[in-house]
């Protein structure tokens, strides 16, 4: 672990984070896990989280921005939220095309927004990718416990080549928390990472529980990355706490730490997040990367949240 460096103090409230964000010297935050969703979709989240404290053994899950889309939007760039993915993730066969479809046009009206796509392990897959990215998706979202396939399905493979090839992120939700399903944890990664070991796989929650699995994926494959989402907030360390020898790892590896917050369905202000990674004490270079650089870099921002090419 590197010399501890300055830390900017994080902040306490999301009236704070502007400020914190010129004081560490960000243009701005980019956050590759961001929800905007088809509204008869998202009731069905939110109906979903509003029943954990009921239908799981974990605390209760109030949704902190239960508001209206175009609120919601605002909101974001109050925070300072200069570049956001807009993921959807289908739960069954036929889903994809038409989320992808919602997440283009939202993209259109919304210079933030990165343009996002998700996919199904379902015949034809490939097809919904490459349709994707010919429309501009700069992100992808596949959601292993929701869609309950596995992510190294053979069904899969051309839709993971596509990718792989386009150097395209994919934001992936296969640790096994908040709770296990019949395809989570890091065994089928790797299988799909020994097949298509180029791909941009940032692993959503750090892998939670299982982060250290994850993060030794990321640190054997470049272009694997882990997202904060939730991580060491009061509520996921009341669930699964972050080791300490994986918080000292994760020190080291600024460079494979990507901001992610699950913005709006978090039971938490935005700031919060923020100010665990602070707490951490790991620098404010290491802040600057994880806030900004890494996520600007993989959804292909520049400062100013202007997209680049795709073949820039």
């Amino acid at each position: 672990m590197p010399a501890a460096e300055f830390t900017t103090p994080g902040p306490s409230t999301d009236a704070d984070l502007p400020s914190y964000l010129e004081a560490l010297g960000v243009p701005g935050l980019a956050d590759v896990h961001v929800h905007f969703m088809p509204q008869n979709v998202l009731d069905k989240v939110w109906a979903f989280f509003d029943r954990v404290g009921e239908d799981f053994d974990a605390a209760a899950w109030p949704i902190a921005y239960r508001l209206s889309e175009e609120e919601r939007v605002r909101r974001l760039a109050e925070l300072g939220v200069l570049a956001y993915s807009t993921l959807n993730y289908p739960h069954r066969a036929g889903m994809a095309g038409w989320l992808n479809e919602y997440s283009r046009e939202f993209a259109s009206r919304h210079p933030a927004a990165v343009p996002s796509g998700t996919f199904f392990a379902e015949p034809g897959a490939e097809d919904v990718v490459a349709l994707a990215l010919e429309h501009g998706a700069r992100i992808f979202k596949v959601h292993v416990q929701v869609g309950a396939f596995s992510p190294d399905d053979p069904v899969l493979d051309a839709a993971w080549g596509l990718l792989e090839d386009a150097r395209v992120p994919v934001v992936i939700h296969a640790g096994s928390g908040p709770h296990g399903g019949a395809f989570t944890g890091p065994a089928p990664v790797q299988r799909l990472l020994a097949r298509h070991p180029g791909l941009m796989l940032v692993i959503a929650h750090a892998g939670m529980p299982e982060y250290a699995e994850f993060t030794r994926l990321a640190l054997r494959y470049e272009g694997v990355h882990l997202d904060t989402t939730m991580v060491g907030t009061d509520y996921a360390q009341a669930l699964a706490p972050v080791p300490g020898d994986v918080l000292r790892a994760w020190a080291d590896l600024p460079e494979k730490i990507v901001l992610g917050s699950d913005f709006p369905n978090i039971p938490h202000p935005y700031a919060h997040q923020i100010r665990v990674l602070g707490n951490w004490g790991f620098g404010d270079a290491w802040m600057r990367a994880v806030l900004w650089e890494n996520g600007a870099r993989l959804m292909g921002v520049n400062a100013s949240g202007q997209r680049a090419r795709l073949d820039a």
